[in-house]
């Protein structure tokens, strides 16, 4: 089967879920499934335990009632992170200073339950095919431009050809001297690291950085850790940001381990440990500010400080990420 097939073979149901784990199939929240679409791939969920309702993998996919309690949700909102703020024509978004994100698809392989973006509207603000020459003018007019970070949704949703085309666009502008994909699929369907791929990522002019979106030591596995080695075998550097979900990853033991199971087996460095983006429906994976500096201060005793990931919270209009530290706790 290939990664196409194997894609189209998703658990597009969280009844279908349920009942592959031998669990309640009312677990789950048809209203909270109708605000955010439910899709997970086979072999994610085959790294679920099964019997277990509050398995860590499932937690982050299952629509659960929470996600339209208006207690829980009060302080949320549509756009935690200020990307309409950051909007530069289609698919562009332009926040920090010499680095420009395209969303390069609305499409995901799986959806997860605390995504900032759970709320944005893609079929407004995507980086088209049709509109592809006059949305790459952005970075022709903005010489300064030394980054181009591939996000979405998840980029690798994209055919190779499609990819390919995207990629070398960028790749042919003389001042862009970072490329950097964030994607999930080494993890949840790692079958996408194909040769194909893997020698398009080498032919590349410029140096690129694949950011890994790992949340538990559960989610790595054989099958991933291959993919993480042929990744690198290409040239590629391996970076994993996780974010902080109650009752996922919300204790330092859990959070050590994914560190050196990345490092050690996959070579991965950790790069961010994002508080929770406060987007409406995500609310109940909220981990407190003070809980979230005592877990990372456990891993900075546990680990060299190389494993340690920046715990850090993106707040709408500021110039680069903040360091918790610097943060007041939120209400």
């Amino acid at each position: 089967m290939n990664w196409q097939q194997a894609l189209s073979d998703s658990f597009t149901s969280p009844e279908a879920l349920l009942a592959h784990l031998d669990l309640d199939p009312q677990l789950g929240s048809r209203v909270a499934e109708s605000l955010f679409p439910f899709r997970v791939t086979r072999c994610y969920a085959d790294r679920m335990t099964r019997g277990d309702a509050s398995d860590p993998l499932l937690r982050q996919v299952l629509p659960l009632r929470d996600e339209h309690d208006a207690g829980i949700q009060r302080y949320a909102t549509e756009d935690p992170v200020g990307d309409l703020l950051a909007v530069r024509g289609g698919g562009i978004l332009h926040k920090y200073q010499g680095r420009v994100l395209v969303l390069a698809t609305g499409s995901c392989a799986i959806h997860c339950r605390y995504c900032f973006r759970r709320n944005f509207a893609y079929a407004e603000h995507q980086f088209s095919r049709s509109a592809m020459a006059g949305n790459l003018r952005f970075l022709d007019e903005h010489p300064e431009t030394e980054e181009v970070i591939l996000s979405g949704g998840d980029p690798l949703t994209l055919s190779d050809q499609r990819l390919s085309e995207l990629l070398q666009a960028l790749d042919r502008r003389p001042q862009i001297r970072r490329l950097r994909i964030h994607s999930r699929f080494p993890m949840i369907l790692p079958e996408r690291i194909t040769p194909e791929l893997l020698s398009l990522l080498a032919s590349l002019r410029v140096p690129l950085t694949w950011v890994l979106h790992a949340n538990h030591p559960q989610e790595i596995d054989a099958a991933t850790l291959e993919a993480l080695q042929c990744l690198r075998r290409s040239g590629v550097q391996l970076l994993n940001q996780s974010v902080l979900l109650k009752g996922v990853n919300d204790h330092p033991d859990v959070l050590a381990s994914l560190s050196r199971i990345l490092f050690d087996e996959g070579g991965v460095l950790p790069y961010y440990l994002h508080q929770l983006d406060q987007v409406r429906g995500g609310m109940h994976f909220l981990v407190d500010d003070d809980a979230a500096l005592a877990i990372h201060a456990e891993l900075q005793r546990q680990l060299p400080g190389y494993l340690v990931p920046r715990l850090v919270r993106e707040i709408a209009g500021q110039p680069c990420k903040t360091p918790l530290a610097d943060v007041s706790t939120f209400g």
